[in-house]
């Protein structure tokens, strides 16, 4: 199993966090991109989106009901979701948008102006 374990940076929290590293699908569309990645049992609230030094971080933690009775059972595992990508300069990271339907993140990632075709009109 692929895992990422990084130091949770909350001082009240000294253990290690546990990231599982799903998978995830990048399709070239005109003038973007779009960007799935599956994340099962992550809703709104537990997305994390960000961008930093040109990397893109997606972190999609995990909110499991609670079991009544006896549990006897459970494949799935606790694990939260983490993966990165870089992003390539032909992007513009200010107009990138996102979704989450059904545990499916996607992204809409556009390219720059400056990197599309376009017509040079001849006179």
């Amino acid at each position: 199993m692929n895992t990422l374990v990084r130091e949770n940076r909350d001082s009240d929290r000294a253990q290690a966090e546990q990231f599982v590293v799903p998978p995830a699908s990048v399709i070239e569309a005109g003038d973007g991109y779009t960007l799935e990645v599956e994340m099962p049992g992550v809703n709104k609230d537990g997305l994390d989106i960000s961008i930093e030094n040109n990397e893109l971080t997606i972190v999609g933690r995990r909110s499991l009901p609670a079991v009544e009775g006896t549990l006897i059972h459970h494949e799935s595992g606790p694990e939260n979701f983490r993966r990165a990508f870089e992003l390539d300069p032909s992007i513009d990271a200010e107009k990138i948008s996102a979704k989450i339907e059904q545990g499916l993140v996607t992204l809409t990632l556009r390219k720059a102006e400056h990197v599309k075709p376009r017509k040079i009109a001849v006179s």
